[in-house]
C-alpha cells in the first residue's frame, strides 16, 4: 500500500518523513489484514486508538471524550474511502496535536 499517496487525500501538506516513521513503526500491524485497518464503525476499535495511540504512544491527557472525539473527526474526514488505513488515521490523529515530527526517523 501506498501510505504517501493515501495520506495526501486527507491533507494539504503532508510530513513525508512522519509517514516513512510511522510505515516502520507500525510495519508488523500493517502486514496483518485484520489490523491493517481502523474500524471506525466499531466502538472498541475506537477506544483502542484512544487507548494505545492518543494515551500511550502520544502521550496525551485528555478526557477519552474528548480524544474520541478526534479520532472519530479524523475518521469522518475519511469516511469515503471503506477501509481506513490505520497508518493514515494514526497520521491525521497525530497532525492534530502538531506531533508529527516524534515519528521523524532518527
Amino acid at each position: 500500500m501506498d501510505h504517501l499517496a493515501d495520506v495526501k487525500k486527507y491533507t494539504a501538506k503532508v510530513d513525508e518523513a512522519a509517514v516513512t516513521g510511522m510505515a516502520k513503526t507500525y510495519a508488523l500491524v500493517m502486514s496483518k489484514p485484520d489490523t491493517r485497518y481502523v474500524a471506525a464503525s466499531d466502538p472498541e476499535e475506537v477506544k483502542r486508538v484512544v487507548e494505545n495511540f492518543c494515551k500511550k504512544k502520544l502521550g496525551r491527557k485528555e478526557s477519552d471524550a474528548d480524544l474520541t472525539a478526534v479520532v472519530k473527526a479524523q475518521c469522518e474526514k475519511m469516511k469515503a474511502d471503506r477501509t481506513k488505513s490505520r497508518i493514515t488515521v494514526y497520521y491525521l490523529i497525530a497532525e492534530h496535536f502538531n506531533q508529527l515530527s516524534m515519528f521523524h526517523p532518527k
